[in-house]
């Protein structure tokens, strides 16, 4: 007897259409106007237009200032983070995180690598007041911060080249070069560390979680105020970061 094939169920056509709205912009990593993101999902200017209406009141797009180019919406941003934070690596990860925050005094971001760059999903404050406007939601610049020079240190090239080139428009050879050897001597000492950058009066030391593979599951970086923070490559943050993040791969070898 030959096994019944699988009915397809149904479903509602417009909402598949506004789908596909949605991929292309989710593929592009960037700002869209009407007639280029109408063109990727293959719908006329008019009839993307009616979607995109409905997607804006929705929070899933939002238009960006000036240009009004569309791109991801608070309620996109909010659904892609609440399935980021159900990797098994972040649960396990927050006690220690904690911990680092309380008995180092400073802050503490947990990032996880997106197509858009490592972004913040979680933020321990410490207390002390830093001048720098870091939150849940922040994506951090690849060359300038410590937390992104370790995510591309760490992860492929062909995933963060196109954005780095985005970010560092008119950079020449010389500049691509020289950052290609800061990955080399961030891979060697499994740390990264940022001093008075990109803002003036605050430091940071980073460092991945990676699987066993050598993938980045996420990056934890330890912020403060340069004038207390002990930034040194073997200082006390360096050390006590460092503890952290071997805690986190045993937690998550005992409980995968």
């Amino acid at each position: 007897m030959s096994a019944t094939p699988a009915k397809t169920q149904r479903g509602i056509q417009s909402v598949e259409v506004a789908g596909r709205l949605l991929q292309a912009l989710a593929a592009a990593r960037q700002p869209m106007p009407l007639v280029e993101l109408a063109g990727a999902a293959e719908l006329s200017s008019a009839q993307a237009h009616t979607y995109l209406v409905s997607l804006l009141r929705l929070g899933l797009i939002k238009r960006t200032p000036g240009e009004g180019h569309y791109e991801a919406g608070p309620l996109a941003l909010r659904l892609g983070m609440s399935r980021l934070t159900q990797a098994p690596a972040y649960r396990h990860a927050m006690p220690q995180v904690q911990q680092l925050s309380a008995e180092t005094g400073y802050s503490v971001a947990v990032s996880l690598p997106t197509p858009e760059g490592p972004t913040i999903v979680h933020y321990a404050h410490a207390g002390n007041p830093l001048h720098v406007n870091l939150h849940v939601g922040t994506v951090m610049a690849l060359g300038e911060t410590a937390t992104g020079r370790a995510y591309c240190a760490f992860q492929p090239q062909a995933l963060w080249q196109p954005l780095w080139e985005v970010q560092h428009q008119g950079a020449g050879r010389a500049r691509w070069k020289a950052f290609l050897e800061e990955l080399d001597a961030i891979r060697k000492r499994g740390i990264e560390r940022a001093i008075d950058a990109p803002s003036p009066g605050v430091s940071s030391l980073c460092m991945p979680l990676l699987d066993a593979a050598g993938q980045v599951l996420l990056l934890v970086t330890v912020i403060g105020p340069t004038g207390s923070i002990d930034a040194g490559w073997r200082g006390s943050a360096a050390r006590q970061l460092r503890q952290t993040i071997e805690a986190m791969a045993a937690t998550l070898k005992e409980n995968p």
